[in-house]
C-alpha cells in the first residue's frame, strides 16, 4: 500500500512493450518445447537418448528441423522450427502445432496467466489444456519436464560468475507475492547493477524473510562468492536489514536512502489537510542543486511543521547522512541515484501479472517467474544518463555537489 502511494512522489512509468515482447518471447520458446516433446513421445525416447534397451521405441530417428514456420499471434510473429524425422514406419505429423494455429488469438491471451501458474503443479496442465483442449497429446512427463526446464534456467543463472561485472551502483528493493504456506505474503530481494559501461543488469532474484539483515546478508554473501566486487554505491528504502548486511558484507561501498520512501513516510505522519502543502516543499528538496541549498529547503520545512508536526520532521532528518550522499557522485547520475525508481519500474510490470494469481503453491515457483520476467525487462533497460562519468566513479574518483575535483580543485563542468 506504502508503495501505491509513492508512486505520486517521483513517479515511474510502465514499460507495456516489455509484456507484449513477454508473451511473444514465451510462446516461441514454449510451443517449441512442446513441438520437441512430441517428436520424444512419437519416438519413444528422449533427443540425447539412443533406441537400445528401449523395447516401446519407434524405429526412426531425429534429423535437424525444417524450414522455419511463421506463427502470427494476436500481438505479433514467432517463427517455429519444424523437427524432422527419418525412417519411421509412418509419417510424423504434429497434432499440437495446428491447434496452436486455429487457436493463435485465445493463445495470446492466454500465454502470460499460463506462465504465471505454469511452475505450480497441477496448474499448468490446466491452463494448458483449457488452451488446446482435453484432446491434445501432452504426457504427464512432458509437463514435467517443460516445468524443469524453466526451473533449471533460473538455478543455472544463479550460479553464474559475476567476477568481470564492474558494478558502480546496486539498487535494491523487495517486492511481497502471495506464495508458499503462510498467510503472509513472501519477500522476493531484488537487487539491480549498474556497470561503468552505463548498463544495467539484474544481479540477484531470490526469496527471503521479509527484509530482514540475515536475509539481505544472503544475497549479497553470494554475490561476493561469485566474484562481485563492492559497489561504490548502493541505493534502497529505509529498511535497516539491508543497511546492516552491506555493513558486514560490503563495508567499502556508500549508501542512499529512496527519497520516495523517505517522502511517503513523513507524508504518512501528517493529516491529509496539509500534506499537498507539505508535498509540495518535500518534493523539491531532493532537488536542490547543492548539499547546502538542500539542506536550507529541509530547514524551511522544518521551521514550518516541527511545532504542530514533530513526528513528521523527525521523520525526514532521521538518517539524514544516507539522504544527501548522491551529492558526492556526478550530478549527471543524480536522476538515478535519488530514488530506487530502476527497480521499482519493472516492480509495475510484475505487480501487473502476479496480481491475477491467487497464489502460488511454492515460494520457489514466484522466485522463478518473476526471474523470467525481470530477464524479459532487462532487455529493454535503457543506459545509464552520464554513463561515460562511470569510469571515474568506478576508480574511485571525488565528486562534490555534483562535480568532479581534480588536484583539488572543485572544476565547473560545461554544459553539454
Amino acid at each position: 500500500m506504502k508503495q501505491d502511494k509513492a508512486k505520486g512522489v517521483l513517479s515511474s512509468r510502465v514499460s507495456y512493450e516489455t509484456l507484449e515482447e513477454f508473451v511473444r518471447e514465451k510462446a516461441q520458446g514454449f510451443i517449441q518445447d512442446i513441438l520437441e516433446e512430441e517428436v520424444s513421445l512419437f519416438l519413444g525416447r528422449d533427443k540425447s537418448e539412443r533406441i537400445s534397451g528401449k523395447v516401446e521405441a519407434a524405429k526412426g530417428y531425429r534429423n535437424g528441423h525444417g524450414n522455419p514456420r511463421k506463427l502470427s499471434l494476436m500481438n505479433g510473429t514467432i517463427r517455429l522450427q519444424r523437427p524432422r524425422v527419418r525412417d519411421t514406419n509412418e509419417r510424423f505429423e504434429s497434432k499440437v502445432l495446428p491447434l496452436f494455429k486455429r487457436k493463435s488469438k485465445e493463445m495470446g491471451e492466454l500465454l502470460p496467466e499460463l506462465y504465471l501458474h505454469g511452475l505450480s503443479k497441477g496448474d499448468f496442465e490446466l491452463a494448458l489444456r483449457n488452451l488446446l483442449g482435453d484432446g491434445a497429446p501432452l504426457s504427464p512427463s512432458s509437463i514435467q519436464r517443460l516445468k524443469g526446464k524453466w526451473q533449471l534456467e533460473y538455478e543455472q543463472w544463479k550460479k553464474r560468475d559475476l567476477s568481470a561485472l564492474e558494478v558502480v551502483y546496486i539498487w535494491a528493493d523487495g517486492i511481497y507475492v502471495k506464495a508458499g504456506l503462510e498467510k503472509d505474503k513472501a519477500a522476493l530481494l531484488i537487487t539491480i547493477g549498474g556497470l561503468s559501461n552505463g548498463e544495467k543488469v539484474v544481479l540477484a532474484c531470490e526469496s527471503g524473510y521479509r527484509e530482514s539483515k540475515e536475509s539481505w546478508s544472503e544475497v549479497l554473501r553470494d554475490l561476493k562468492s561469485r566474484g562481485l566486487k563492492f559497489p561504490r554505491l548502493t541505493i534502497a528504502d529505509g529498511h535497516l536489514g539491508i543497511w546492516a548486511a552491506l555493513r558486514d558484507i560490503y563495508p567499502e561501498s556508500k549508501d542512499q536512502r529512496c527519497w520516495n520512501h523517505k517522502i511517503m513516510n513523513v507524508l504518512d505522519a501528517l493529516p491529509k489537510r496539509v500534506r499537498p502543502q507539505a508535498k509540495e516543499m518535500l518534493c523539491k528538496i531532493p532537488y536542490a542543486e547543492t548539499r547546502e541549498e538542500c539542506e536550507r529547503l529541509r530547514d524551511q520545512f522544518t521551521k514550518r511543521f516541527e511545532k504542530d508536526y514533530g513526528n513528521a520532521v523527525k521523520k525526514l532528518h532521521n538518517d539524514w547522512e544516507r539522504m544527501v550522499t548522491f551529492y558526492s557522485f556526478p550530478k549527471e547520475h543524480w536522476v538515478h541515484l535519488r530514488t530506487t525508481n530502476i527497480v521499482e519500474s519493472p516492480f509495475n510490470a510484475i505487480r501487473l501479472r502476479t496480481n491475477v494469481v491467487r497464489r502460488y503453491k511454492k515460494v520457489e515457483s514466484a522466485t522463478a517467474m518473476i526471474w523470467k520476467l525481470l530477464q524479459v525487462a532487462e532487455k529493454n533497460f535503457r543506459t545509464l544518463k552520464g554513463y561515460w562519468l562511470l569510469p571515474d566513479v568506478y576508480k574511485g574518483k571525488q565528486f562534490v555537489n555534483g562535480i568532479i575535483i581534480k588536484n583539488n580543485i572543485q572544476l565547473e563542468r560545461k554544459a553539454a
